[in-house]
């Protein structure tokens, strides 16, 4: 060794360092182990349910079984409303974005949706989108023929129903989501709805599932609903209203069968209406359901009322004769006015030949107060006990709630009721 080296190595060497820097080192280098200890104890021992839970969530999934919602039946059975199985597409959008162009025009033709609107959603920095609801199993097929990284699907159900317009304000509808929003489907949305399901499953990053986890909860589907509408008689009295009002050029039109002896509603139907499969145009007047919603006077209906509670109080009999003639009556500023003369009547052909005259002089041998109960007991001036989602109209409004007499049921409380 060169001797002015053996001294420069011997003076470096000979060099003592102070304590201080290498306790120093030691403690820092113990703190660091403490600290890579304790952390390893607090993640090991008391944050492992919540670290479970984190990791958890990234890779398991509670998968919904959609349970099938319930049929409407006519009162025959005739189905008027039934699900069908249809599929939800749905991307992740990361991972479509390496498709090609051909790819995404196809996707879109099959979607019908155009090319801007298919990369808007697709844009999206959401790591799961829906590109469409209730799509068919046959272009389902299609779309996963193309295979486009990241498209999925998910199972659903498409209310359809197989009549159209012809029971549209009876059943109505339901949205997407297979939630009634009309008719039957929204009054009895929780019998038909049913309940889902469940299971808990490990999915990878591109949705798909590898393992089950949990048991299952499977899905209860919805009860069938039966009402009291006769599918041949509401055909009947649609057709009718439908070449009523083209014959009159009238703007709306209702009619509503009964069957006189229990109170049910047989067929019931508006014009104009709406087909509750293709709703892409629909409007107000169409959902109008103006049998129930429109409100207007009994005229005539009453008369049968009034002559029915004059025999039952004894005043008269079916030949007591009336008066009708010279046919008006004058009652306070207003005069009642029959559509011709009719003369002397008994109370029998006041009601057959309609004589508001008549029935006029009848009234006013009664006391107020038993033309109101009646009237209550009947049900006028009170909302029908329907069971529809329908408001009441506007003016519209119960008797005096501080009446005697019990609520009736309405004569058409039993329509659509489940049999």
């Amino acid at each position: 060794m060169h001797p002015r080296l053996r001294n420069v190595a011997s003076s470096l060497l000979a060099h003592k360092l102070p304590a201080w820097r290498s306790r120093l080192v030691l403690f820092i280098l113990f703190a660091a182990f403490a600290t890579l200890g304790a952390r390893a104890v607090w993640l090991q021992l008391v944050s492992d349910e919540f670290l479970q839970k984190q990791g958890a969530s990234r890779y398991t999934r509670t998968l919904e079984l959609p349970a099938t919602r319930g049929r409407i039946l006519d009162r025959n059975g005739h189905v008027l409303a039934m699900s069908l199985p249809v599929k939800a597409v749905w991307a992740i959008p990361e991972d479509v974005r390496s498709a090609s162009s051909q790819q995404l025009d196809e996707l879109g033709r099959l979607l019908g949706m155009s090319r801007p609107d298919l990369e808007a959603k697709l844009a999206s920095q959401r790591g799961f989108v829906y590109l469409k609801r209730q799509v068919e199993q046959e272009t389902v097929d299609r779309i996963l023929e193309l295979g486009i990284k990241g498209i999925e699907t998910r199972k659903e159900y498409k209310r359809y129903y197989p009549d159209g317009d012809l029971v549209a304000h009876i059943v109505g509808f339901t949205n997407v989501e297979d939630v009634g929003q009309e008719g039957m489907e929204l009054a009895h949305q929780a019998s038909l709805a049913g309940t889902t399901g469940s299971r808990r499953v490990i999915r990878d990053r591109l949705g798909r599932v590898l393992e089950d986890v949990g048991a299952a909860l499977p899905a209860r589907d919805g009860k069938d609903l039966r009402l009291s509408i006769d599918r041949n008689i509401q055909h009947i009295a649609h057709s009718h209203l439908k070449a009523a009002l083209e014959k009159h050029q009238a703007k709306a039109a209702g009619i509503v069968v009964l069957d006189v002896q229990t109170g049910e509603v047989l067929a019931l139907a508006n014009r104009p209406n709406y087909d509750p499969n293709d709703r892409g145009r629909l409007t107000g007047a169409q959902l109008r359901n103006r049998v129930l919603t429109d409100t207007y006077e009994p005229g005539s209906v009453i008369k049968p009322f009034t002559i029915a509670l004059a025999l039952e109080s004894g005043l008269v009999t079916p030949s007591t004769p009336i008066e009708t003639a010279p046919g008006r009556l004058a009652i306070g500023r207003a005069t009642i006015h029959d559509a011709s003369g009719h003369g002397l009547l008994t109370v029998s052909e006041v009601l057959q030949k309609s004589s508001n005259v008549g029935t006029a002089k009848l009234a006013l041998r009664m006391q107020a107060e038993q033309m109101w109960t009646l009237l209550t007991k009947a049900g006028f001036g009170q909302p029908p006990a329907l069971g529809f989602p329908a408001p009441l109209p506007a003016g519209c409004a119960p008797m005096a709630s501080g009446s005697r007499s019990s609520r009736p049921r309405s004569a058409m409380a039993t329509a659509c009721r489940p049999r």
